[in-house]
Order: structure tokens, then C-alpha cells, then sequence
């Protein structure tokens, strides 16, 4: 049984308007209470998609940019970007208007998943969404990225559980002197669901639960700061089970490191029904990462204490204790570029998305133009402040899927780029994502240069999508620089490749790099225009040829 089918621009609008009951100390709307209004709002979104009612599956890469003050209206539109099966991503955006200036300014971001509740015995499978404009198919395209993070948010929990007896050493080895312990920090408070709380299915609201954790980690920010700490932004709020009116749900939050000017708090929250609570059995429905700042009087960010973690947190089941730690002691690495093997693993995907969604924005950019057409090779430009990119198009007489084969592998690049001398696999992450080491030969007066990328690969989800071949450069301590090459970076390159027919494809290469980077040094398709084309006439001539072996 199929149901819904709403086209992604109609979504849902509303607006609302600050009162003193919504603000914070300071006059400003709550965070916890917009978060309140996202979530109601995005779950109309979803129910109008779908045609039946739906629940919050999580909330994530949640960004608090302008505040909005009592008095003023803000408006919060959400639409449906990807229907999967029986999930439907909805992008949410928040904007307030300044009744001085008549500007409109973005309040925040946020992307949420919704799943629908099913209807007696029937399956329920969504119908895609109905794409207006260039910017729903782009939002289209990149939902599926980020649908990876988070189907890859359940397993990284669960490794880094798996993986917790490696990091008990780390609070014992951590001894900075003026360093605060986080036992200051941990704040635990207890709510009991009533009708209020509960949404139209009678679930506790999910937006009720993360206005409760934002208050309870605000708490635990402002143990270190002595002010009122304003929530930016939140990884994300999972979901990982329901609960219902009369439950008692139990918040705790603890600071987990500070960097400079933010501090982020860990929140675990636990429920209890009536039973539940007399044999302590906790059902642990939701975790999520909170990241704040505070201000002074003059408007000026605070620096944080450095924290000392410490080995046990009473509110938190130890191994789950544990996990976190052992997150935030890879988070603290990243940070200080030490990366370990469990934070590479939790900011992989995040990574590989960035690569992808990077090359996807740039290939729906508006304002291409044109500065070469060969028989079957266009080359175009685009020019935006001080960075340049281009963009080569190949008609290519072999199945798209070979095509991508052959292109993704990047140990084959020097068949027929001959700007790439030697390239070696440092790393094969996954099934999709390779890290490659990359050396190009000298220029006149200048050392050879060297670059380490990422290249990650997409296949399509369906047949009017393009195969994606994504490349980006990466640090890894373990290649630093060397005094025999020049390191280079390439912003966003990478490949998409559309299907023609069974035997003909169009192949789109594109290279983002500043001005002062020469197209030469940026790895492909490089200087002049007759030395892109003959780049390109070597792709198309090397493709073919192996795609007459096969």
C-alpha cells in the first residue's frame, strides 16, 4: 500500500511569535523551545507527505545561528527532501525578520527523520517526493548521504562500546594541573510525563524530550562558565525508543571537554515506567552531544577551563560510561590532530559526506560558462570571489557503470593523466571511500608536488541520478609533508557520470581551486586549454579502449 506523494516545495510554514513564556533569561526565544516548535512543525511536514501519522526518529546537525527576541515572529518551514520506504528526511529552516532592517536572518538549520506509525496489518511504503526546483533535487540528492551517517550512528555506538576497555588508561593518564573535574559538571534531574507532555499518538513529544535535555546540559555548562551558556549547535538527538505518559524519564548530562571557547555535554536519558522504577530497569531512549558558548557583558566569547574526566559517573551505567569516554578521549585527539581508531570510525561518515555533498553543490551551482567546445568535449568555468572551477564534459561510448568503475580506481590515473606520476592506496576506509597518495611531476623551477585525498564513490539510488566519484584532500599524521615535494591541496574535485543508454555515457569532471593555484597543480585536467582537452581526449581514448575488452 502506497501513500503521500506531496511535492517537495509545498511542506509546511508557520509562524510564531515570541512571548515572554518562550524566553530565556536574556529576552531570547528558548532554544528548548524552538526545538519544540521544529519538531511539531516538521512532523506535520511528514504526515502531509505521507498521509498517515508519523514519529521522530532523530533530529541532527542542528545549527543555532540568530537568536529571536521577545516580541518578535519567526517563521519555521519544513518539507519533505527523500522518501525512503517507511522513513521521509524533512529539512527544517528557521528565520526571523528584523522589524528595523526588514532583513530576513536565519534562526536555524536542522535536519529530522520521521518514520511512519503503521496502520493495523498493511505495510506502508511512501511514494517519492514530487522535486520543484534545483534546490529540491540537490537536497534530494545529498538526503542519501546523510541517511548514511545516520543508519552508521547505531554501529559506531556499539564499536566504541565494544572497544572501551582500550581507553580505561586515558583519565588516569590525563594530569593537567589547573584542569576541572567533570564531577562538578554532572547534573541529573528527573521528569514525569503527563498529559501535556504527550504528543497525538500518546508518546511522550518528542520535542518535549529535547527541550528537557537542552536544559539539563545548559545546566551542566554553566558549572564551568558561571553564565548562561547559549546552545549552537547539537550532532544529534536518536531516538532509540519510545516512551509514554506516566513514565519517569531521567536526564544526565556531564561535560565532556572544552576547546577554547565551547564546551560540549553528553545527555543520556533513561525511562522508567511504574515497575521499571521499583526493579531499576532503565530503557535508554536517547543520547546526544550539545555544544555551547558563553558571552560576557560586552558581548565577547568566554574561554573555558580545561576539564579532567573522571573514571565513573554514578548516573551513567559504567560500560556506557565508558563508551563515552572513550569517544571523547578520540574527540579530544581529532582535535589535537592525534587521531585515534574510534574517532576515525565515528568521523568517517561525516567526512565522506562533506566530500560528497561539496561536489554536489558545486555541480548545481548557477552561472557556469562555456570556454570550449571539441567534438565530443565542452569545457566550462565558474568564478565565485576568489575561487575558480571547471568543469569538463566527455561523451563517452561505454556503459555508465564501467565508466565509474574505472574512473573510482584511481591507481589507473596514470594511463592516461600524465600529471599524476605515482599513486598509491594509503588506506581502503571502506567499500566506497579510498585514501590515495599522489605525486606529480616537477614544473620548471618548482618542486614536484604531492597531495593525499580522499576519493569516495556513490552509486545511484535510481537511474536519473549520476554515479558520483568525490575527492577532496585529507590529513593523515601518519604521511606528513616531506622536503622533497610541495604538499597540495585540492578543495573539491571529482567525477559524475550519467547514463546515456546501455553503451554511451556523458562523464562530467569538475576541480575547485582558489586563484592563486595554478589548474596545473590541482591534480587533473591542468594548465591551459589544449592541455585540458588533451587530458580529456586521453580519459575518453583509455575508457573506450577498455571498455572494448570487456
Amino acid at each position: 500500500m502506497e501513500r503521500g506523494g506531496a511535492a517537495a516545495g509545498s511542506g509546511v510554514r508557520m509562524c510564531r511569535a515570541v512571548s515572554p513564556a518562550h524566553a530565556n533569561h536574556g529576552g531570547e526565544l528558548s532554544a528548548g523551545q524552538l526545538l519544540k516548535w521544529m519538531d511539531a512543525t516538521a512532523c506535520l511536514a511528514a504526515e502531509k507527505h505521507a498521509g498517515v501519522s508519523c514519529v521522530t526518529a532523530s533530529m541532527d546537525d542542528i545549527q543555532f545561528e540568530e537568536a529571536a527576541r521577545v516580541g518578535q515572529v519567526i517563521t519555521i518551514k519544513a518539507k519533505v527532501n527523500r522518501a525512503f520506504k517507511t522513513s521521509m528526511e524533512v529539512g527544517i529552516k528557521v528565520t526571523v525578520q528584523d522589524v528595523l532592517t526588514n532583513v530576513e536572518k536565519i534562526v536555524s538549520v536542522a535536519y529530522a527523520t520521521y518514520v511512519v506509525k503503521p496502520v493495523g496489518v498493511g505495510k506502508i511504503e511512501l511514494e517519492p517526493v514530487k522535486l520543484l526546483s534545483t534546490e529540491d533535487h540537490l537536497e534530494h540528492t545529498l538526503a542519501t548521504e546523510r541517511r548514511r551517517i545516520r543508519l552508521g550512528y547505531q554501529q559506531v555506538f556499539q564499536n566504541l562500546m565494544q572497544d572501551s576497555n582500550k581507553e580505561r588508561d586515558y583519565c588516569d593518564a590525563f594530569k593537567e594541573e589547573d584542569a576541572v573535574s567533570t564531577d562538578l559538571t554532572h547534573v541529573q534531574s528527573i521528569e514525569v510525563v503527563q498529559p501535556p507532555h504527550a504528543n497525538h499518538h500518546g508518546n511522550t513529544f518528542s520535542g518535549q524530550i529535547m527541550a528537557w535535555m537542552e536544559t539539563v546540559a545548559s545546566i551542566s555548562a554553566s558549572r564551568l562558565c558561571r553564565s548562561c551558556p547559549i546552545l549552537k549547535s547539537v550532532n544529534m538527538f536518536k531516538f532509540w525508543g519510545p516512551s509514554f505518559m506516566g513514565d519517569r524519564l531521567v536526564f544526565s548530562a556531564i561535560v565532556n571537554n572544552t576547546f577554547q571557547n565551547s564546551v560540549e555535554v553528553g545527555v543520556h536519558v533513561e525511562a522508567y515506567n511504574c515497575e521499571e522504577w521499583i526493579k531499576d530497569q532503565a530503557r535508554h531512549i536517547n543520547s546526544a552531544f550539545l555544544i555551547f558558548n558563553a558571552e560576557n557583558d560586552n558581548g565577547e566569547l568566554l574561554t573555558f577551563p580545561r576539564i579532567k574526566p573522571t573514571t565513573k559517573v554514578s548516573s551513567y551505567p559504567q560500560e556506557q560510561d565508558e563508551c563515552i569516554r572513550a569517544m571523547i578521549k578520540c574527540m579530544l585527539s581529532a582535535v589535537e590532530d592525534k587521531p585515534s581508531d574510534p574517532w576515525e570510525r565515528s568521523n568517517q561518515a561525516y567526512v565522506s559526506y562533506s566530500n560528497v555533498a561539496t561536489l554536489t553543490h558545486l555541480a548545481a551551482k548557477p552561472g557556469w560558462e562555456i570556454t570550449s567546445t571539441l567534438d565530443d568535449i565542452k569545457i566550462w568555468t565558474h568564478e565565485e570571489g576568489d575561487v575558480v572551477s571547471l568543469k569538463v564534459e566527455m561523451q563517452v561510448k561505454i556503459p555508465s557503470q564501467l565508466a565509474f568503475s574505472l574512473l573510482s580506481d584511481f591507481t589507473c590515473r596514470q594511463q592516461w593523466d600524465k600529471h599524476f606520476l605515482t599513486c598509491e592506496v594509503l588506506q581502503a576506509v571502506n567499500e566506497d571511500e579510498k585514501i590515495y597518495y599522489v605525486t606529480s611531476p616537477a614544473m620548471t623551477g618548482h618542486k614536484p608536488r604531492d597531495f593525499v585525498i580522499l576519493v569516495s564513490q556513490r552509486q545511484p539510488c535510481k537511474p536519473s541520478e549520476p554515479y558520483i566519484v568525490a575527492v577532496k584532500s585529507v590529513t593523515l599524521t601518519s604521511m606528513p609533508p616531506s622536503s622533497e615535494y610541495c604538499r597540495s591541496e585540492i578543495l573539491c574535485a571529482g567525477f559524475q557520470i550519467y547514463s546515456h543508454s546501455n553503451s554511451s555515457c556523458l562523464v562530467c569532471y569538475f576541480n575547485q581551486m582558489t586563484s592563486g593555484v595554478t589548474p596545473y597543480l590541482a591534480a587533473s585536467f591542468t594548465g591551459l586549454s589544449d592541455s585540458i582537452e588533451d587530458t580529456a581526449l586521453e580519459c575518453i581514448k583509455f575508457l573506450e579502449l577498455k571498455g572494448s575488452k570487456c
